[in-house]
């Protein structure tokens, strides 16, 4: 009798163990989303962060910012973001102020996050 019940419990205790195991492979650290989604996500955030920067050397050269278009043009960037399966699109104010915004446009990336980033250069995600 004692050992079917040291049996039974540690088939609780590896369905237990095993349950845990792959919330954390299928869910990501602390229930977060899924590791597809959070490589690709901080992907998007090194974009922008790049594209902000192209904007400041380009603000420093040209004396106002550009769009993503001038940018390449203008060779300071070589850029194209359709492989993390997100649209950036440019909004220059006056000259002097921008804001880039990743929008997903992969139909499987419904629901994950905008992203954006203006002249103050920090990334901010929506």
């Amino acid at each position: 009798m004692r050992a079917v019940a040291s049996i039974l419990g540690l088939v609780i205790v590896l369905a237990v163990v095993w349950l845990l195991v792959k919330t954390q492979f299928t869910q990501g650290p602390m229930g977060g989303a899924p590791p597809k989604q959070m490589i690709d996500v901080v992907g998007v955030k090194t974009d922008l962060a790049a594209l902000a920067q192209a904007e400041r050397a380009y603000l420093a050269s040209h004396g106002s910012y550009a769009s993503i278009e001038q940018l390449q043009q203008d060779g300071a960037i070589n850029f194209s973001g359709a492989n993390r399966g997100y649209n950036y699109n440019t909004e220059v104010n006056d000259g002097q102020h921008f804001k880039i915004t990743a929008t997903p446009s992969d139909p499987a990336k419904t629901g994950w996050p905008t992203l954006w980033v203006d002249e103050n250069m920090e990334v901010t995600q929506e």
